[in-house]
C-alpha cells in the first residue's frame, strides 16, 4: 500500500501522512466474526491503572482471526479488509462449504486467489502447513510456538521469519529480530511475508491522531514533583540527579534486561538477537 501526504495547509498537514486504502475493499466487516470490545483504559479489576497512557479512542470491534487454521481445505480470498486492533490488514476467505473466517493478509494476496490449509499445501503466499511440510529457506509467518495453540509470532505488518534448518524434530527459525530458535516440526505457519509494509513509515503529523488510537500524553518524569518521579523536584529545568535515567518506579530505564534469569524456554534459543 502506498502512503499518502498533504499539503502543508496547517502545521499539522506538513509532516502528516496516511496509507492509501487502494487495495482494500470497500465493505462492512463480516458480522458473524465481529465481538465488543470494551476499553479499559489501562485500569485491572481493582480500578487501578496498571497500564499508563491508555484511555479515550475511537470505538472498535474486535475481528475473530483463525490463528488455528485447523480447517482444511481450498478457501477463496473475499475482500482484503482494515482492521483497528492490529498493524496488517486482514483477508476474508471462504470455504467450499460456505464457512468464512479472518486471516491475516500476507503480501502479494489477492482477492480471487485461493488459498489452502493443510499438510498437501503448496508453497504459496496465505497458505498453511506444518513446518515439517515446508523447505528450508522458505519465507513465513503466523507461527505456531505449540501444535494446535494457534500462531503466536510473526504477526505483525511487514514482518517474516525464515526457516533456516529442520534436525532431530526441530526447525531452526530466524524470527525478525534476528534470533534463532528451535519450534517444533508438528508446529503450522504461513507462507510469505506480512503484508502493509508501509505500515512503519505512516507519520501522524498531530496529536489528535494519537488519541484517536487511544494514546494519552506521555509526561516526563523531569518536570514532575520528587513525590510523583524519581527524576522530579529541582529549581527550574534541573537535571535528572541520576547516573542514569529511572522509572517512576526506581529501576533502570536504559537496556536493563527484564527477561527471567533462567526461564524454560531458553534452551529453545540457539542465537540471541543480539548476536551472543
Amino acid at each position: 500500500m502506498a502512503i499518502k501526504t498533504f499539503n502543508p495547509t496547517t502545521p499539522s498537514r506538513r509532516n502528516m501522512s496516511v496509507l492509501s486504502n487502494a487495495g482494500l475493499s470497500k465493505v462492512k466487516p463480516e458480522k458473524s466474526l465481529l465481538e465488543k470490545l470494551k476499553k479499559h483504559a489501562g485500569r485491572n479489576s481493582y480500578g487501578r491503572i496498571t497500564v499508563r497512557h491508555h484511555g479515550g479512542g475511537n470505538k472498535q470491534k474486535y475481528r475473530i482471526i483463525d490463528f488455528k487454521r485447523q480447517k482444511t481445505g481450498n478457501a477463496t480470498v473475499k475482500t482484503i479488509e482494515y482492521d483497528p486492533n492490529r498493524s496488517a490488514n486482514i483477508a476474508l476467505i471462504e470455504y467450499e462449504d460456505g464457512t468464512k473466517s479472518y486471516i491475516l493478509a500476507p503480501e502479494g494476496l489477492k482477492i480471487g486467489y485461493l488459498v489452502v490449509s493443510g499438510p498437501e499445501a503448496d508453497i504459496k503466499p496465505g497458505n498453511c502447513l506444518p513446518i515439517a511440510n515446508i523447505p528450508v529457506g522458505t519465507v513465513i509467518h503466523n507461527i505456531e510456538l505449540y501444535p494446535g495453540k494457534g500462531a503466536q509470532l510473526v504477526r505483525s505488518a511487514g514482518v517474516a521469519a525464515q526457516l533456516m534448518a529442520k534436525e532431530n524434530g526441530r526447525a531452526q527459525v530466524r524470527l525478525p529480530s534476528g534470533e534463532v530458535r528451535y519450534i517444533r516440526l508438528e508446529c503450522k505457519a504461513t507462507i510469505g511475508q506480512v503484508g502493509n509494509q508501509d505500515h512503519s513509515n505512516v507519520q501522524l503529523g498531530k496529536a489528535g491522531r494519537t488519541r484517536h488510537m487511544g494514546i494519552r500524553p506521555t509526561v516526563r518524569g523531569s518536570v514532575m514533583n520528587p513525590c510523583d518521579h524519581p527524576h522530579g523536584g529541582g529549581e527550574g529545568k534541573s537535571p535528572i540527579g541520576r547516573p542514569s535515567p529511572v522509572t517512576p518506579w526506581g529501576k533502570p530505564a536504559m537496556g536493563y534486561k527484564t527477561r527471567k534469569k533462567n526461564s524454560r524456554t531458553d534452551k529453545q534459543i540457539v542465537r540471541r538477537r543480539n548476536g551472543k
